[in-house]
């Protein structure tokens, strides 16, 4: 494929209220600077040292891979702790390149972005055109300014076999209880796609204490978020640790928000305190934008207030569809005051949902897709972890054990509709846990429907071990749960028509950095057959 030029600025007359004048001039700005001198490549190279002025601080990413398309992104920032990046207001012309190889001598696509403090001067650009299962190498330049070389790769064209998919997926990445080593292994690991499902970001206030006590973090970290300019500071110094960085340009992410990148165990307009719902949504507004502006999606995904439309469907090939759901804006409040309970009337209740109708029917149409493998990426476990039997037998009201209407009309529709292949992959709860999927976890006869596998977290929970007292109580309450590790870490997953095969991957210790990374152990599910092969 040729050299292509992209007309940019699609969505400039949409800014902060712009007028029609303005867009043309911004227009212009745009065509005159596209091949000024200071944004030639030939001007611009990778920066040894980065003086004050160096702008991708905060690295680069890509994300949603489709068979002609992927998003390239990145967020213009001098000083990730500085307000506002320290950036100063105004329009930042941004030069984005994409090629066939590593050194940009086959350059494929290239264009013109505008970075503009209404976005917190994030980039998003959607390039259209590609060719399917292809890997490239893309760049962002600003001035003499070149940022670091991102690797992604495009979707297999839909329908089409695919023999093999690598792919990972992580979580829950509390930036003060440790360092996040996992993400070096993973950067190394040369994986096809990877899904982040949750907790990128913590809105705690942060202590300085802990593995990175004395670390530089902006000002605002002192504080919990709540409004715009605080949630942009933490996602800012989230993204300035380098492993983060190196896992993003990596290869392409698939991103989902869970709580935290808003509210503790936020559900649809209630926060976690009960506060104003009115305030709450103004929050969740603020915390939606800032999560759009430093994620890989697409334009069609920004936030309009506080709502966002983010579940959505990504096939490779004939050989997978992954549904990646929103559990957290459609949900009913939890049940029983949010705190482990017993099941009970309350959480059977069938007009309580955690997905909200219209998901729920569009998960129930995904079933009928005809690719091999059909995979749940989500946010928190769709098993029971119970704790306890017989009458001592508790469980979490925040996962889908307490939504059990939810959990049956999801599972019997993927075994009404013969679909064999059913897979949950989440995050959330700070362990690693390979469970089967039964709508009913206190009827062992109840069918297995498929295999979940939750990973741990990133650094949250600090080092953890490879059993704990949590680990210990779970596994005495629910033999559904076939393996679990408290370590952190994540999963590395090869999928075939044939079987999918999972690593778990963990870290004895995150309150260091440079931790070496081990497997705990290995899960297979064979095709066809809900199996979980350990070992």
């Amino acid at each position: 494929m040729g050299q292509r030029d992209v007309n940019i600025g699609r969505d400039i007359s949409l800014r902060g209220g712009a007028t029609r004048r303005q867009f043309l001039t911004w227009s212009a700005l745009v065509g005159a600077l596209a091949f000024a001198p200071e944004l030639n490549p030939a001007t611009a190279s990778a920066q040894s040292g980065t003086p004050s002025s160096y702008p991708f601080r905060l690295g680069v990413a890509s994300g949603d891979p489709l068979p002609d398309s992927v998003v390239l992104w990145t967020r213009l920032a001098t000083d990730p702790f500085a307000p506002a990046g320290g950036m100063t207001p105004g329009v930042v012309p941004v030069q984005w390149q994409i090629a066939a190889d590593e050194r940009f001598t086959r350059v494929t696509a290239q264009g013109v972005e505008l970075a503009t403090e209404f976005d917190g001067w994030s980039v998003h650009v959607d390039v259209r055109g590609l060719e399917p299962a292809r890997e490239y190498f893309y760049r962002f330049l600003v001035g003499p300014h070149a940022s670091a070389v991102g690797r992604t790769k495009t979707a297999p064209a839909a329908g089409r076999p695919l023999a093999r998919l690598d792919f990972g997926w992580a979580s829950c990445q509390k930036w003060e209880d440790g360092y996040f080593g996992a993400y070096a292994d993973l950067a190394a690991s040369n994986l096809d796609v990877v899904f982040f499902l949750g907790d990128y970001i913590y809105e705690y206030a942060v202590k300085d204490e802990g593995a990175r006590a004395g670390r530089p973090r902006p000002e605002s970290a002192s504080r919990e978020t709540m409004q715009l300019s605080d949630y942009r500071d933490r996602y800012a110094m989230y993204k300035a640790d380098e492993n983060l960085a190196a896992a993003h340009a990596s290869a392409p992410f698939v991103s989902a928000f869970d709580d935290h990148e808003v509210d503790n165990n936020w559900a649809s307009q209630i926060s976690q305190d009960d506060d104003d719902p009115v305030l709450f949504l103004n929050r969740r507004a603020d915390a939606f934008k800032a999560w759009w502006e430093n994620t890989p999606v697409r334009a069609n995904l920004k936030p309009q207030g506080p709502d966002m439309k983010v579940y959505r469907r990504l096939s490779f090939g004939d050989l997978v569809d992954f549904s990646v759901l929103d559990t957290r804006q459609y949900r009913s409040d939890q049940a029983n005051g949010d705190k482990e309970h017993a099941q009970n009337a309350e959480t059977a209740d069938p007009s309580r949902t955690i997905t909200g109708p219209e998901q729920e029917k569009w998960i129930l149409d995904g079933f009928a897709s005809p690719s091999k493998w059909n995979f749940l990426a989500h946010q928190t476990v769709i098993s029971d972890l119970a704790q306890g039997l017989d009458g001592d037998r508790k469980v979490g009201m925040d996962p889908w054990s307490g939504y059990e209407a939810s959990r049956h009309r999801i599972l019997d529709g993927a075994r009404e509709r013969g679909t064999t292949n059913v897979a949950s992959i989440v995050g959330d709860i700070h362990r690693t846990i390979v469970s089967e999927l039964r709508r009913d976890y206190q009827d062992q006869a109840s069918p297995v429907v498929g295999v979940e596998i939750a990973t741990t977290s990133i650094a949250s929970g600090k080092d953890g071990a490879d059993v704990d007292t949590t680990g210990a109580a779970i596994a005495n309450g629910s033999p559904h749960v076939k393996y679990g590790n408290a370590r952190r870490g994540y999963l590395r997953s090869t999928l075939t028509p044939g079987e999918w095969r999972s690593e778990v991957r963990v870290l004895d210790a995150v309150s260091t950095p440079g931790a070496s990374v081990r497997t705990a152990t290995t899960v297979t599910v064979p095709d066809g057959r809900p199996e979980i092969q350990l070992g």
